[in-house]
């Protein structure tokens, strides 16, 4: 018996992190940026960056694609997230979703474009977006801050070297908590995952601090066997 045929629309959507202070707290925190749909399904509704994927483009290449258009943002971090396919999920056609995550340093996201129909959010205090794309922040929040400890993405927020301060202050910003300074050196000098430099930040009034950088020799954790390819601008980074 000949099975029916199905038309499924295949898109991606990307949730997109820079750590920006609250508006309320001052601290910093998760923020993505939004785009107002201007059409049907959920039209002024906000919704996370993304699109169709075209016929003879890869999903990395599409994410990247869409990413650039609506936000002017090329990530070094992107990373596969999951496919979300309920059947139920848009109301007017059978649509799948793959959808990346990224991480941006907060100088690169004071260049995104921004306007009436791009803005960035808070990630942990949203409105009601389309389609089930609250859902899939809550996901993706929950993939970066328990990758964040234990694996090199805190390095997309601060750059190649930085202070041990500094990447406690990542951590804390992630998972939304303080962490005790003296326990958190402790830990991370004591876990071989970085490496400290000949170099300190100079200017300040106290003894300088020295900068660190991640030990490349150690494999904490990757995407799998294309987790260091090179996709279109985009880079994926265990």
């Amino acid at each position: 018996m000949a099975r029916e045929r199905q038309d499924i629309a295949l898109a991606v959507s990307t949730v997109i992190f820079a750590l920006r202070p609250h508006p309320e707290t001052g601290l910093s925190a998760p923020w993505i940026p939004l785009v107002r749909r201007i059409a049907a399904p959920f039209e002024s509704r906000w919704a996370l960056p993304g699109g169709w994927v075209a016929p003879r483009e890869s999903l990395e290449d599409a994410a990247a694609r869409n990413l650039l258009e609506t936000t002017a943002l090329e990530p070094t971090y992107l990373e596969q997230l999951y496919a979300f396919g309920a059947v139920d999920r848009s109301p007017e056609e059978r649509v799948v979703s793959v959808v990346y995550w990224a991480l941006v340093r907060a100088d690169q996201a004071q260049q995104s474009r921004e306007g009436e129909n791009v803005r960035w959010f808070p990630a942990d205090d949203l409105p009601q977006l389309a389609f089930d794309h609250n859902v899939i922040v809550d996901y993706a929040l929950w993939r970066l801050r328990t990758k964040v400890e234990y694996s090199r993405i805190a390095r997309a927020f601060l750059g190649e070297t930085f202070t041990l301060t500094e990447l406690r202050e990542v951590h804390e910003a992630v998972l939304q908590k303080p962490l005790d300074a003296a326990n958190f050196r402790r830990q991370v000098e004591s876990s071989g995952t970085l490496v400290p430099t000949d170099s300190v930040v100079t200017g300040g009034r106290h003894r300088p601090p020295r900068l660190y950088r991640y030990n490349e020799t150690i494999e904490l954790v990757d995407n799998g066997p294309l987790g260091h390819e090179k996709t279109g601008s985009t880079r994926v980074v265990s």
